[in-house]
């Protein structure tokens, strides 16, 4: 057994050799993909970026009648985190709204020494919600338009907000589906080209499959060094085109971060690296395994 591995591993690396500009194009044409399915990689972790920084500014706040009691306003904001739609709330109570709002617009001067000469506080204390998903909003909203808690509360955000809201979760609804479509389709694509050009490179040695198989070799020993060619072609293409994305990420990156600026492409990229390496190394070798084995499927009428 060792003496066959070693001599499939031995034709293997000989046919890859012989093979000459045939191969070089196969591991370009897999480069290509490999490129292509590191970019996929990348482009899944911007889109979550974006639809987790699109969530982040869909929220609806609850503003409470001035006579509304801290500890009511408090308990409120416990039934709320109680709920299975809810992630988070936040409580404002009416000084930290001024605070806020004084802070805000500190440079409007006019503004602030208006606010100075106000005898009362004219800001409610209000809670911050936000969903766990940006459809479940409007659970929330019938949550609180109950009779019980209209006594206490001035007004719900959400029927001002709705619009936005909608509008933001078609978008986000969008970004995930154009996202998947697009990875499938690529991926397909990536696929099927990488498959036709190994299956092109393993026809010219139809003919040397034919004769091995005529003096009596096994259909095991006959595919092995084409399976071995497609693990040289995968390492290698892999290597090259993590090599290429590495000054394309850096140089890409400012552009990616000014329009996204909750993620960082580079950092991520550098901060991943060995499990990204490992991703696409898997990628490449698997396609060209599977490429070879399939391809050289036909010549033996398996």
């Amino acid at each position: 057994m060792i003496v066959t591995l070693t001599r499939i591993i031995k034709y293997g690396i000989q046919a890859f050799i012989r093979n000459g500009w045939l191969s070089v194009s196969t591991i370009g044409i897999m480069i290509l993909a490999a490129i292509v399915f590191e970019g996929l990689v990348l482009f899944n972790v911007m889109g979550k970026a974006t639809i987790a920084s699109l969530q982040e500014k869909i929220d609806i706040s609850v503003y409470f009648k001035s006579n509304a009691a801290e500890d009511y306003i408090l308990s409120m904001k416990k039934s709320l985190e109680n709920l299975d739609e809810v992630r988070s709330v936040e409580y404002i109570s009416s000084e930290q709204a001024l605070a806020d709002f004084k802070k805000r617009h500190e440079s409007d001067s006019a503004l602030s020494q208006a606010v100075e000469e106000l005898d009362k506080n004219p800001l409610l204390a209000s809670l911050n919600i936000k969903a766990k998903d940006p459809s479940q909003y409007k659970a929330i909203a019938s949550y609180l338009e109950s009779q019980t808690l209209k006594d206490q509360i001035e007004k719900v955000t959400y029927a001002q907000n709705q619009i936005v809201i909608d509008r933001l979760i078609g978008l986000i609804d969008t970004l995930r589906k154009g996202g998947i479509t697009l990875t499938l389709f690529l991926s397909f694509l990536a696929i099927i080209v990488t498959f036709n050009t190994i299956r092109l490179a393993i026809f010219s040695a139809s003919e040397q499959i034919n004769i091995m198989r005529l003096v009596g070799a096994s259909n095991a020993f006959i595919r092995g060094p084409f399976v071995v060619e497609g693990i040289i072609y995968g390492i290698i293409a892999s290597l090259v085109s993590y090599l290429v994305m590495i000054p394309l990420i850096n140089f890409l990156s400012p552009s990616i971060n000014s329009f996204v600026g909750e993620v960082d492409i580079a950092g991520y990229f550098s901060g991943n690296f060995l499990s990204l390496f490992a991703y696409q190394l898997l990628f490449c070798v698997g396609m060209g395994v599977a490429s070879s084995y399939f391809a050289v499927r036909r010549y033996l009428h398996v």
